[in-house]
């Protein structure tokens, strides 16, 4: 599998959790008796695509991101290495424990138990907004490294 495919599933995986993510939030907000399967099952398809997105990525840092590393330090974007990915390995341990939570969360949830509902809600918009904040540093990484060639490049190197 090219290189570039590995990094494209990791984030790929990373957009589709944040959609089921979305998903059981509006779900959530009626929360009918006719919403419980749907929302059971794609709080779990959503945990199962963040680990898939996390082991995609994992490999990708131990056997690629060194190199990326490396040319991001020394370019005109160090700061995408030193706060961005540095950010994103620790606040990404948080997104993946609330996406195995969730449904675990979703399965206890009915129409008569508002205090889960809430619970729900939570979880899900927290990891939206933190999948989001993932993709956006991703982004940012990757403009690094462009920026990072583009420099090399202008500069003859």
């Amino acid at each position: 599998m090219p290189n570039e495919m590995i990094l494209m599933l990791h984030a790929s995986f990373g957009v589709l959790a944040i959609l089921a993510s979305v998903w059981v939030f509006a779900e959530t907000l009626t929360n009918s008796v006719a919403s419980q399967g749907r929302i059971r099952w794609v709080s779990l398809a959503g945990a199962a695509l963040m680990w898939l997105s996390y082991l995609i990525g994992g490999y990708w840092y131990v056997v690629y991101y060194g190199a990326d590393k490396a040319l991001i330090k020394e370019g005109p974007w160090p700061f995408a290495h030193s706060f961005f990915m540095e950010a994103k390995e620790h606040i990404f341990f948080s997104l993946l424990l609330l996406s195995t939570y969730l449904p675990m969360v979703a399965l206890r949830l009915a129409p008569e138990r508002p205090q889960v509902r809430g619970l729900v809600l939570w979880l899900s918009g927290w990891i939206v907004l933190l999948g989001l904040a993932m993709e956006g540093a991703g982004a940012l990484i990757a403009m690094g490294v462009k920026v990072a060639l583009l420099a090399k490049g202008a500069m003859g190197g």
